[in-house]
Parts: structure tokens; sequence; C-alpha cells
């Protein structure tokens, strides 16, 4: 399922428009990445919490030379499935 899809279903499901269901999505994801890129947790009740992880700085190796490398330090964003949605997905 694409951000199409979702629209498409949001919008069956309530009696939208397309492109008003459209620009809800586009405007949840705006919200979520807005907040992530404050640090803030995103908790989504019965769904789902987001949350920013930092990655500290590291060595690594070029596979094709074997030469040390620095790996710089970034922030990743990771996903904890609310229990409801672990159950749904597990039967």
């Amino acid at each position: 399922m694409n951000n199409s899809d979702l629209a498409d279903s949001l919008a069956a499901a309530h009696g939208l428009t397309k492109t008003d269901a459209r620009k809800l999505v586009d405007g949840v994801f705006t919200a979520i990445a807005d907040a992530a890129a404050k640090g803030e947790e995103i908790s989504l009740n019965g769904f789902g919490k987001f949350k920013v992880k930092d990655t500290p700085a590291r060595e690594g190796r070029n596979p094709a030379t074997g030469a040390t490398i620095q790996i710089a330090a970034s922030k990743k964003l990771g996903f904890t499935p609310a229990k409801a949605v672990k159950d749904k997905l597990n039967g």
C-alpha cells in the first residue's frame, strides 16, 4: 500500500474526495516527520510509537578495498508497534 492507496481507502470509507483524502494523508506524514525532526516521540494509540534513535560515529571498512573509513553519527527513526497491531499480525 502506498500513499495514494491509503488516500483512496480513506476517501471511500469517509465519503471524502480523493484530493481531500490525499491532503489529509500527506498532512499526517508531514506532522510525523516534523515532530521526529525536533526529536520528539510520536505515539499513536492503538498503532505504535515512532522514536528517534541516535547512532554514534564508528569505524567501518570499505568492502571493495578493505580500507578503514569513518562512518558519521546519524539519527534513525524507529517504530515499535502497539500490542493491538502485533496481535492482528500474528493471528
